[in-house]
């Protein structure tokens, strides 16, 4: 009795806060805090903020004390006083309760409890959304970065405790952000060795995205953590992503690839995204000499990131964006020659993976185009132009094979921008179709169609066919004076070199294909009576092309020849202005050929197994609007380096006279 007696002195005589505290845990853990003394011991708090720190610092003590009892039922009391108090006390003391909290929470981090470090989270998640009066200018949260972070690798043999520490962690990484990204007081969270921790313990988890791992919870995080990204903070949040993409291997295939940048574009603030095009251009050129399964990878996320930023993606270098493309490609071509993607030749590579990189990159460049003002794209085109070597004008090409690939390389990157024509690149443009190598002219060709098609004209047309050749009408319109300028300007320039790529030997079935349709996009787009007139001797002067003993063409080239000619006279009989006599006469021909020359029609010759002779055109056209042009017409086509014809010579090619 008297021992007892003592010790009720002596816990009367105790400090009141220290009471206080010890009246908010019950005998029995499980009951849990005492609800009605801490309320005494919140409002004590309130009335005396000068006693918070004691009062935390005993808290503190209590808990410490319990952990290394075991006791953790009144570990998990005594934390959640301290979070009660810190939603009640905002004060100028509240940063002393702050860090006798934030020290208890390491403890709980630091012991070898899963469950502790869960709680220890919770309770981290609930501080961080407290919006405090004072700023704090010495708290320092490196060791929740770096713990919890740790947390979200986490390999536990459980997997249900596993994936409990993943979430914790990520919950963790969440609270950080949101408590210091806004705080200019607080830790710089976007230095780059906190980046370098929290991007690869998120992506880890985004990785592997199975019913095994949060990754609902950790894109949810890395996009808010996109979402705070200032200018100044982009390029540390993207260069650990990178980092991790290449210590992974994860390039190749691009399904994650493209998944990370797709959050990346849509989260951060739409006129940063141009920075993380410049990071990744800098990144594929610094993989210049990767695997080509890496590189495209590369190239395939670039060109998903422009399509999702479909304004301002490419910023101020636009021209630079479209070069690192432009020397990738012509890279790719020099190892597809070699064999290898290093100049020491230790490391092989294929012409299909090399192939695969090159219609990647055209698909970007057309991608990044597409992003553009109609203005800059024709600076693109020029510019891309410039870069296709031409023999004679540039002898560095190195092997002729080399120079012939970035040709078709470089044409085929064109095609993907074509909106408008500027004068200064329809010349070198035309001057491809006098090339040797078949696929450089097949390309120009529907280069040009590309150009002249602003009504989506060529989509319509089927086949080559005597008889109807589209599967909807085509659609035209009325000449506009851009139209007129054109056709002074350019037109007999454009036939000319139509004319002239006529006459090489090597041209197949694609060739006329694609003539064909040039001839019909002509007609329809730029519909006028000089056009047609014009149109029509060309027509007739590839077909005298047909039979002249002076062409070293083949007996397919020829008849080939009359074929194309046989259909796109009898398209423009029926879309042009020319009167039913024109398209009566062109039926007759046809039907002619039908029964006697099956072989100068494109249903016999143009096809899988080809099988191997004028009332004339003028008298058709008597008597209509085009009387005045019969002196014209009667003047045989000959390829013009100006607009001005040759003197009339009356003679019309065989088949149509």
């Amino acid at each position: 009795l008297p021992a007892i007696s003592v010790c009720g002195c002596c816990w009367a005589l105790r400090p009141r806060y220290k009471r206080l505290v010890d009246n908010i845990f019950p005998e029995d853990p499980e009951d849990g805090l005492v609800k009605a003394n801490m309320e005494k011991l919140t409002f004590f708090a309130l009335s005396a903020p000068e006693k918070l720190d004691r009062i935390a610092a005993y808290l503190s003590e209590r808990l410490t004390r319990e952990l290394n009892r075991h006791r953790y039922g009144y570990v998990c009391i005594a934390l959640e006083a301290m979070e009660q108090l810190l939603l009640a006390c905002h004060c100028q003391s509240i940063n002393l309760l702050v860090e006798s909290f934030l020290g208890t929470l390491r403890l709980l981090l630091e012991a070898d409890r899963p469950h502790l470090h869960i709680l220890a989270t919770s309770s981290f998640v609930k501080f961080a959304n407290i919006e405090e009066d004072t700023p704090s200018y010495h708290r320092s949260y490196d060791f929740f970065v770096s713990r919890f972070s740790e947390m979200c690798h986490s390999d536990h043999e459980d997997p249900d405790t596993r994936i409990k520490i993943r979430v914790s962690g990520i919950r963790g990484l969440q609270g950080v952000i949101r408590k210091t990204v806004d705080d200019e007081l607080q830790v710089n969270i976007w230095e780059p060795r906190h980046m370098e921790q929290i991007v690869p313990a998120l992506l880890v988890n985004l990785e592997q995205g199975n019913s095994d791992s949060p990754a609902e919870q950790t894109e949810v995080c890395f996009r808010e953590l996109l979402g705070r990204a200032a200018y100044g903070h982009i390029n540390n949040a993207i260069r650990p992503v990178l980092m991790h993409l290449d210590s992974r291997s994860l390039w190749e295939g691009g399904g994650f690839a493209v998944r990370c940048f797709q959050i990346i574009m849509f989260s951060i603030q739409s006129q940063h995204s141009h920075l993380v095009i410049q990071q990744l251009l800098g990144h594929l050129d610094a993989n210049s000499r990767s695997p080509a399964s890496v590189r495209a990878g590369i190239v395939e996320v670039l060109s998903e990131a422009a399509v999702i930023e479909a304004t301002g993606s490419v910023g101020p270098t636009v021209l630079e964006v479209f070069n690192t493309l432009l020397r990738q490609l012509r890279q790719s071509v020099d190892y597809q020659l070699t064999g290898y993607y290093d100049n020491a030749g230790k490391h092989k590579t294929t012409s299909f993976h090399e192939k695969t990189l090159q219609d990647a990159v055209i698909k970007t460049i057309g991608s990044f185009a597409n992003t553009l003002p109609v203005y800059q794209r024709s600076e693109v085109m020029l510019f891309i132009m410039g870069k296709i070597p031409v023999p004679g004008i540039y002898p560095a090409l190195g092997s002729p094979n080399t120079g012939r690939m970035i040709q078709v390389m470089l044409l085929k990157s064109l095609s993907n921008l074509l909106t408008a024509l500027p004068s200064s690149f329809l010349e070198p443009l035309l001057s491809f179709t006098l090339m040797d190598d078949p696929e450089i002219r097949l390309l120009v060709l529907s280069i040009l169609t590309s150009l002249i098609d602003r009504r989506h004209n060529a989509a319509r047309i089927t086949a080559v066919r005597s008889g109807p050749a589209c599967r909807t009408p085509l659609s035209s319109g009325r000449l506009i004076k851009p139209d007129n300028l054109f056709i002074r300007k350019h037109a007999q320039r454009l036939y000319r070199h139509v004319f002239l790529a006529c006459k090489e030997e090597s041209n197949g079935p694609s060739h006329y294909q694609a003539l064909f349709i040039l001839l019909v996009v002509l007609s329809v787009e730029l519909v006028s009576e000089e056009v047609l007139v014009d149109l029509i001797r060309l027509i007739l002067a590839l077909q005298e092309m047909g039979v002249s003993n002076q062409e070293s063409l083949s007996v397919w080239n020829r008849c080939s020849l009359h074929a194309v000619c046989a259909a796109a006279l009898h398209v423009l009989s029926q879309t042009g202005p020319p009167p039913p006599p024109l398209h009566q006469h062109v039926t007759q021909v046809i039907e002619s050929r039908q029964k006697g020359a099956p072989h100068l029609l494109p249903e016999s010759v143009l096809c899988d197994q080809p099988r191997y002779q004028n009332k004339p055109v003028c008298e058709a056209l008597t008597g209509s609007s085009y009387s005045t042009q019969c002196e014209r017409l009667n003047t045989p086509y000959t390829p013009q380096l100006t607009g001005k014809h040759s003197s009339p010579v009356n003679k019309f090619v065989s088949g149509f006279s």
